[in-house]
Order: structure tokens, then sequence, then C-alpha cells
């Protein structure tokens, strides 16, 4: 896609952090005295986060560690645990399979768990607008067979992860000529991930809004008592998260360290796993949350 039909997160220098960013776990010392004591709203992006990235998004799968990591920490009383993905809420619930765990899917246009449901409401036209894109953009990606399209009901996405790198400014080109008029019409919406590009409802809604609600109703339960939020992602639409919770919790970006609202970094899915553990001890170490 040329430089005009670019999806991207734009950072205002002044607000990001870059290469220099804290490793979590070089800083564990500092960190864990931050977390102890308290209780922690923990929420998670599935795929680079939990589960290392895959050619395609039935190939990704969670590791018995942290499939075990995460069972510990959402029967802790001391902690809530929410996963917070771009997958179908029924796609994420059975990658998961965990019960206690609230499950946000289609970057929270789905949300389920304990005492909890919503579904974001869309129109008819909504619906009609996404399945005329669905098979223009199907036509559109014929000539590309590393393309795929993935339809989550309330959203579209397109991966192109297995195609040859000569092929993407291709594939972003037939994506553009697919949503451009209803774009132009304000009747969809275009998130950009890794090596996916996404058409969602226009709605004033993403992570950093799921998670700021899910936390507001926590605390809310909790009667006002302090709740500390961490957010680990490693995707650009994890960067409304990231920003969202800058001033009020801990935020974790997975990968090489750069550009990103986060204020620490983890290197890969098992030093997330290797958190997750640490966090474990520390709770049972503490032996209570506050009230």
């Amino acid at each position: 896609m040329g430089g005009k039909h670019r999806y991207r997160v734009d950072f205002p220098q002044e607000s990001v952090n870059g290469p220099d960013m804290r490793h979590v776990l070089k800083e564990w010392n500092a960190l864990k005295e931050k977390l102890r004591g308290k209780f922690l709203f923990i929420f998670l992006d599935y795929d680079g986060t939990l589960a290392p990235i895959a050619p395609a998004p039935d190939m990704a799968v969670l590791p018995g560690g942290a499939r075990e990591a995460l069972k510990k920490l959402s029967g802790s009383p001391c902690c809530k645990v929410a996963v917070i993905s771009g997958r179908s809420l029924e796609d994420v619930k059975n990658k998961l399979g965990l019960e206690k765990i609230i499950y946000s899917g289609n970057h929270g246009l789905e949300i389920e768990g304990p005492q909890l449901r919503y579904t974001a409401p869309v129109s008819a036209a909504y619906k009609k607008t996404l399945a005329r894109i669905k098979d223009g953009l199907a036509k559109g990606i014929l000539p590309f067979p590393g393309a795929f399209i993935e339809d989550k009901g309330l959203s579209l996405t397109l991966h192109f992860r297995m195609a040859g790198q000569k092929q993407v400014p291709g594939i972003k080109t037939a994506f553009h000529e697919a949503v451009i008029l209803d774009l132009a019409a304000n009747r969809v919406k275009i998130k950009a991930g890794k090596k996916v590009l996404e058409v969602r409802p226009v709605l004033e809604w993403d992570k950093g809004k799921v998670v700021l609600w899910l936390l507001s109703r926590q605390k809310f339960a909790r009667g006002g008592a302090g709740v500390l939020p961490l957010y680990i992602g490693d995707d650009l639409t994890d960067e409304d998260a990231f920003k969202a919770l800058r001033d009020s919790g801990v935020t974790i970006f997975v990968g090489k360290p750069g550009q990103t609202y986060a204020s620490y970094y983890l290197r890969n899915t098992g030093e997330v796993r290797e958190l997750l553990e640490r966090i474990i001890k520390l709770q049972e170490e503490t032996g209570r949350c506050p009230d």
C-alpha cells in the first residue's frame, strides 16, 4: 500500500518509549514491591503474548506452562485475569479453555466471563456492508495465494503473514480498493496489526476502552478498594491499552523494544510465562491481598 494507504498508530514523540526502555525481569526486584500485597487485574493479548505467533490463526497453540500459570492466577483471591484478543470470542475461548477468566474477543466487541456477557450492537446495514467487502476482497486477493480472509462475525481480518514480501504491496492495494468507498463514507473502520488488516464497525471502542471498563467494574465490585492493572501485549492494537493505563498501571510490550506507549518490555512468550510464574510466587509469599 502506498504512503496514502497506510494504516498505523501515530505516536506523539514525547509520549513514547524507545529502544532504551526497561526489561521487566531485569527490573523485577523494584517492580515486585509495586505488585506486593496488591489486588492485580492482569490483562493479556493471546497471539504473540501467550502463544507464539504462527503462520495461521489455528496454528497458534497455548504452551502448557502458560495455561497452568493462567489457571493458578485466575483461581487466586488476589487476582483477576482477562484475555483481550482480536480473535472471535468463541475462538479465544476454545484456545484457552479455562474457567474464571474474562474473555474479550474482536478487540472488545464481544466479552464473556463470570456473571458477564456483552456483544457490541451493530446494525443490519453494517453486516451487509461487511459481507459485500468480504466478497470484493476475496476476489481482489485471488492472485495472492499467501493471503486469506478470516470472518469473525463482527469484523473481518485479512491475513498475509504467509505471503511473500513481494506480494504484500499488491495485497494491501487489493484491501484498500475493497474498503475505500465504505471507509470514506464512514461505514467501517480500519485497524492494522502484525501482518493483518482489519475491517471493524465504526464504534468508539478499542482495547484501551475495554480495559478501563473492566477495571471500573472490578473496582466497583471491590467497594472502591485498590486494584492495580497490569497489561501485556505485542501488537499495534495493544497500544490503545498501553496508552489508557500509562499513568495508572504496569504496561509491558512483548518483542523488540521500540516505539510504544508501554513502560516495560519482555522479549518473547517464554518471558511472559516466567513473569506470570514470578507473580504467582510473589502472591504465595505475600499470603494475602488488600480487603
